[in-house]
C-alpha cells in the first residue's frame, strides 16, 4: 500500500522560495533581464487534483507550474508557465496590448519621479508650494484605468497628488488639484490633467491622528480597563504544513499575490463522514467606483486585486493589534520586480474567537434551562491600497457556517476644494479645504461549489406571499406565504439581483442527495443583504470594465484558469470587450444544471463620505452567511459542551418542584434556584441530580 510523500509540498501550497528562485533563473536564463510582475502557483488542474485529493498514496501528484508575467525590454509583456523543479519554460506568449498587475517597486517609484519633474515643479508652485518644498510633496499613483488619449500599448499611472506641511501630517487632508501621468517604461511624466477651475494649497490648521497630536488636543480617554485573552491549554486547531482541521472542519489555506487567501479542499466530519462543501473559496476581485463625474476623477476606479493585488499589498500583522490572542501566523513570499524575493512575515494570522451564545432554551414552566457557547476560527489578511486598508477575515462557524468578513478602514481618497464650495452632490466637505468624492466597494467572491459531490444546481430563493386571494379556500385568511425557489438553469438565467423584499438568497444544491427528513436536496444558503447596484450608468467606462458587479450573481461552468472575473490583466482595459464573466458566459445557453459550478457574488457598500470618517475612518464592516439547508440530519452543534444545563427531572430531585404555568401565575414569588450551592447544575450525568457545571460560581449565572 501507498504512502503520501510528506516531504513535498501539498499541491495547493504557495510556490516556495526555492521554486520562485528557480522559476527566475529559467526566464533569465532564456531571456535575459526582464521584470518580473508575476511568479505564483499556477492552479492544479483541477480533474487531476480532484483525484489526488481521492486517492493520494496512488493517483498521480499534480505537477507544480509556476505561472509567470513579465515585462520585457521595449514594454512587451508576455505571459508563461515554467516547471520550477526541471528548470523548463512550458509556454511563452505575448499579450500583446495587454498591461499586467502593478509591482510595488513601480508604485514607489512614481512618487521620487514626480518631486523632480519641471512641470510638477511648476504646478506645485503655482498651487503655492516653493520649489524648496518638493521633499513634501507626495503622491498615490494609481493605474490610469483607461485614457482614450493613450490607450493599453504604453504602461501608464496616474498620480493623485498631495502635500505634507510636517512628515508626520496626514497628506490627505492637503490634496493638490492636479494630475500628472507616468510612463512606466520611460519612468518619466508624460502630460500632466489641470483642471479648469484652479484650487490654491489649504491653509487651514493640520487635524491629525496619530499620538502627539490626540495628546495635544486634550489626550486620550482614560476610562477603558484591560480585557485580556487567554487560551492556557493553547489552541483547538491543528496545523499539517498548510492544512487546518478545527472542530470538524478541515481546509487548506492558500496565499497568493492577487486575491491573498485562498481557501480550498474544505470539508466537515458529519459523525464520522467527511464531506465536501467548497472546492475553493476566495475574493477574486474588487472595484472602487467613485462618483465625481469631472475630468480626470471620472476615469478614477480601482481594481485593487486586478490592478495591484491584494496579496502584493498585504500587511506584516502584529500580536495585539492586528489579532488578539493565541495566534499562528503564515508569511508570504513573492518575487521582486528585478529578480529578488520578497518576504512578507505574517501575511495571515490564525485564531480562535468566542462566538457568544451558539444555542439556549429555557423551559418558562420551570425555568429548566441549557446555553451552549459557541466558538469561531479567524483566517485574516489585512491589505492597503494606498489609503484604504481592507480587513478579510474568514470566519468558520462551529454549526458549518462560513461568513466571509471583510471591514473597512484607513483614510478617505481626498480632492482640495475652496471654502465652502459647491461639491454637486457628488462629494462632501469632511474638514476645511477637503472634498471626499462619493464611492462604492463592490467585492466579488468566487464560490467553486463541491456541496456533498461535485455535480451541484443553484436556486434563486424568495419569500413570497401565497398566490391564493383572501376569502379563498386554499388561502382564507390571506396569511399564506412560502418559500418559491427557481432553478437557474443556464448561465444567463443565473445572472441574478438581490430583493430586499422578498428577502432573497441563492442556494446552491447537489440535487442528487436529499436531506433524510425534509426530503430536499443538500444545500448551503448564500445569505447577503449588502449588495449595492453598480451605480455607474449602463455603457459608462467603469459598467464596462466591471461587468460582474452588472449583477448580485453569476453561475458558469467550472473551466481552469478562469478566475479572475474582470479578466487575467486588468489595467488599462477599456472594457471593449468587456472581459472576464462576460466572456465565458457567452450567449447565456450554457446549462449549469447538476454540474461543476462556480457562483460569483457581488456585494460591498455605498459609501456617502461624512465628516467622522475623517482624518481616520473608524471600521466599516460588511458580512455574509453561507449556510447548511438541509445538507444536516439535525444541529450539528448539540455535541459541543453546554455551559449550563438542567433539566425539569434534576430541578425536581433537587426538591425544587416542577410547576405548571397557572402555578407560577399564582405564586410569583417561587424561584426556581440557577445554582446549587454556589454552582450551576448540569445534564452531564452523576444519577439524577446531574454533575456540577463551574459556569455560575458565585452567584454570577450565565444567562
Amino acid at each position: 500500500m501507498g504512502s503520501v510523500d510528506t516531504t513535498l509540498p501539498h499541491p495547493f501550497d504557495p510556490l516556495s522560495r526555492e521554486e520562485i528562485e528557480n522559476t527566475i533563473f529559467t526566464v533569465k536564463k532564456a531571456h535575459g533581464n526582464v521584470y518580473f510582475n508575476v511568479v505564483s502557483l499556477q492552479e492544479p488542474r483541477k480533474a487531476e487534483m480532484t483525484a489526488w485529493l481521492e486517492d493520494p498514496t496512488k493517483a498521480p501528484r499534480p505537477k507544480r507550474l509556476a505561472d509567470v508575467v513579465v515585462i520585457a525590454p521595449g514594454g512587451k509583456v508576455y505571459d508563461g508557465l515554467v516547471d520550477p523543479a526541471k528548470g523548463e519554460i512550458i509556454s511563452w506568449e505575448w499579450a500583446e496590448g495587454q498591461q499586467p498587475i502593478l509591482t510595488m517597486e513601480e508604485l514607489q517609484l512614481v512618487e521620487h519621479i514626480a518631486r523632480k519633474d519641471p512641470k510638477v515643479i511648476e504646478q506645485c508652485k503655482i498651487s503655492g508650494i516653493p520649489e524648496e518644498d518638493m521633499d513634501k510633496v507626495y503622491c498615490d499613483p494609481w493605474t490610469i484605468g483607461f485614457d482614450e488619449r493613450f490607450g493599453c500599448s504604453v504602461r501608464l499611472q496616474q498620480a493623485l497628488m498631495y502635500y505634507r506641511p510636517e512628515l508626520d501630517n496626514c497628506q490627505y487632508q492637503y490634496p493638490l488639484d492636479f494630475c500628472p501621468i507616468y510612463d512606466s517604461d520611460k519612468q518619466e511624466i508624460i502630460a500632466i490633467d489641470i483642471p479648469k477651475i484652479r484650487r490654491p494649497l489649504s491653509k487651514a490648521p493640520a487635524f491629525d491622528y496619530h499620538p502627539a497630536a490626540i495628546e495635544a488636543r486634550g489626550g486620550f480617554r482614560n476610562n477603558l480597563k484591560p480585557i485580556n485573552i487567554t487560551q492556557p491549554e493553547g489552541v483547538s486547531f491543528k496545523l499539517n504544513g498548510r492544512e487546518i482541521e478545527w472542530q470538524n472542519w478541515k481546509f487548506h489555506i492558500g496565499f497568493n499575490y492577487r486575491e491573498g487567501i485562498v481557501l480550498n479542499n474544505i470539508t466537515f466530519n458529519d459523525q464520522g463522514t467527511v464531506r465536501p462543501i467548497f472546492y475553493r473559496l476566495s475574493i477574486a476581485e474588487m472595484v472602487v467606483p467613485y462618483g465625481n463625474p469631472e475630468h480626470p476623477h471620472h476615469r478614477k476606479h480601482a481594481f485593487d486585486l486586478g490592478e495591484y493585488g491584494a496579496g502584493y499589498l498585504t500587511n506584516s500583522l502584529s500580536l495585539g493589534c492586528d489579532c488578539k490572542g493565541s495566534i499562528h501566523y503564515l508569511d508570504a513570499e513573492f518575487p521582486t520586480r528585478v529578480g529578488g524575493i520578497r518576504k512578507i512575515n505574517n501575511a495571515i494570522c490564525i485564531h480562535e474567537e468566542d462566538a457568544g451564545i451558539l444555542f439556549k432554551h429555557t423551559d418558562f414552566r420551570d425555568d429548566s434551562v441549557i446555553v451552549t457557547r459557541g466558538r469561531k476560527l479567524i483566517v485574516q489578511q489585512i491589505f492597503t491600497a494606498a489609503n484604504y486598508e481592507y480587513v478579510v477575515a474568514w470566519i468558520f462557524h462551529q454549526d458549518g457556517t462560513i461568513q466571509p468578513e471583510i471591514k473597512l478602514t484607513g483614510i478617505l481618497n481626498t480632492y482640495i476644494m475652496d471654502p465652502d464650495e459647491d461639491t454637486h452632490g457628488w462629494g462632501t466637505q469632511v474638514y476645511t479645504g477637503v472634498n471626499a468624492h462619493n464611492h462604492q466597494h463592490l467585492f466579488c467572491l468566487r464560490i467553486d461549489a463541491n456541496v456533498d459531490g461535485p455535480n451541484n444546481s443553484v436556486f434563486v430563493t424568495d419569500a413570497v406571499p401565497g398566490e391564493a386571494p383572501v376569502g379563498s379556500k386554499e388561502n382564507f385568511y390571506g396569511n399564506a406565504f412560502y418559500s418559491k425557489r427557481t432553478k437557474l438553469a443556464t448561465t444567463g438565467e443565473a445572472k441574478t439581483d438581490y430583493i430586499a423584499q422578498t428577502s432573497r438568497t441563492w442556494e446552491i444544491c447537489n440535487p442528487n442527495k436529499l436531506n433524510p427528513y425534509s426530503k430536499k436536496p443538500v444545500s448551503y444558503k448564500l445569505v447577503s443583504r449588502e449588495v449595492p447596484t453598480l451605480l455607474p450608468k449602463e455603457g459608462s467606462l467603469v459598467w464596462k470594465r466591471a461587468a460582474f458587479a452588472r449583477h448580485s450573481v453569476h453561475v458558469t461552468k467550472y473551466r481552469d484558469d478562469q478566475l479572475w472575473p474582470a479578466g487575467r490583466h486588468v489595467p488599462q482595459t477599456s472594457g471593449e470587450p468587456s472581459r472576464g464573466l462576460p466572456e465565458w458566459i457567452g450567449d447565456g445557453t450554457e446549462s449549469i444544471d447538476n454540474t461543476n459550478v462556480v457562483v460569483w457574488h457581488t456585494f460591498g457598500v455605498t459609501h456617502f463620505p461624512t465628516p467622522e470618517d475623517f482624518p481616520v475612518m473608524p471600521v466599516e464592516p460588511m458580512t455574509l452567511l453561507l449556510r447548511p439547508r438541509n445538507f444536516f440530519a439535525r444541529n450539528p452543534v448539540l455535541d459541543v459542551p453546554p455551559s449550563y444545563a438542567s433539566t425539569p427531572s434534576q430541578l425536581l430531585a433537587k426538591g425544587q418542584g416542577v410547576y405548571d404555568a397557572a402555578d407560577k401565575l399564582s405564586k410569583l414569588a417561587f424561584e426556581v434556584p440557577k445554582e446549587v450551592d454556589g454552582q450551576g447544575v448540569s445534564g452531564a450525568g452523576n444519577g439524577a441530580g446531574g454533575s456540577v457545571s463551574t459556569c455560575c460560581k458565585n452567584g454570577d449565572g450565565c444567562q
